[in-house]
C-alpha cells in the first residue's frame, strides 16, 4: 500500500529536481519500486500530482510583473516556433 504522504514526497522531490518536468504517475511509481496493476488508483495519484504540482509552483511564483513578461517571452517562442514549421512544410512539398 502506498500512502499520499508517500506520493506526495515523491512528487516534491521530482518538481525540486526539475521544476519543468511533467510529473506521471508512471514516473511516481517507478520512484516507489511500484506498479499500478489495475490502474485504479491512477486517477487518485493524478489527484495528488496535480495538487502538489500547483502548490508548488504557487510557492515558487515570482512578482506579478515577472510572470507576465515570462508568459509574453514564451507566446513570442510560440509564434516563432510556428513560423519555422510553416516555412519547413511549404520548402519540403516543392516539385522538383
Amino acid at each position: 500500500m502506498i500512502t499520499s504522504k508517500e506520493i506526495e514526497d515523491i512528487v516534491l522531490d521530482l518538481l525540486k529536481a526539475d521544476p519543468w518536468q511533467l510529473v506521471v504517475p508512471a514516473k511516481v511509481y517507478a520512484e516507489l519500486n511500484r506498479r499500478a496493476k489495475c490502474s485504479g488508483c491512477v486517477p487518485n495519484v493524478v489527484d495528488i500530482i496535480v495538487r502538489v504540482t500547483e502548490n508548488y509552483h504557487a510557492q515558487q511564483a515570482h512578482q506579478p510583473a515577472e510572470l507576465v513578461e515570462l508568459q509574453s517571452g514564451l507566446e513570442k517562442l510560440k509564434k516563432q516556433r510556428n513560423g519555422v514549421r510553416r516555412e519547413r512544410r511549404s520548402t519540403s512539398h516543392r516539385a522538383a
